[in-house]
């Protein structure tokens, strides 16, 4: 029996790089939860969801909806496939501080990672806990 302890560099073994998708961007208390998510898609990690009042289910949030899911109140943790089951049941953050280039959100919201869109996002978050950051550039501003 030959023992390889730490080393991934010997012949057939594999190694990992985590690389973060820089959704959370700030280190305030991130909240999580789990909630029945419906639709027939998949919707990628980092949607933003509003919860439809009567069913009590989560879809993504679209700003001319009159059902509820009009108010951005969750976003997704992981991709959730609802084109088989729909509910199903998937973790959403509640509460923390996200990178608005990371999310993915319908396009009633406005063009993708325009500063409008971001405005419209952040004003309709405004009740909820969600708090969305831009990246800000090091390069010079000239």
């Amino acid at each position: 029996m030959t023992d390889y302890s730490n080393n991934p560099w010997m012949p057939g073994m594999v190694t990992d790089a985590f690389i973060p998708d820089q959704l959370i961007a700030g280190d305030l208390k991130i909240v999580t939860d789990t909630v029945p998510v419906g639709g027939s898609a998949v919707y990628p990690r980092g949607t933003v969801l509003g919860m439809v009042t009567t069913t009590g289910i989560w879809i993504p949030s679209i700003k001319t909806a009159t059902d509820g899911s009009q108010v951005p109140a969750a976003i997704l943790v992981d991709q959730c496939d609802t084109t088989t089951v729909s509910p199903q049941v998937a973790g959403v953050y509640q509460m923390g501080e996200f990178n608005f280039n990371a999310l993915t959100y319908d396009a009633s919201w406005g063009t993708k990672g325009s500063p409008a869109t971001l405005n419209a996002l952040k004003a309709a978050m405004v009740q909820t806990n969600i708090f969305l950051k831009t990246s800000v550039s090091a390069s010079d501003p000239t």
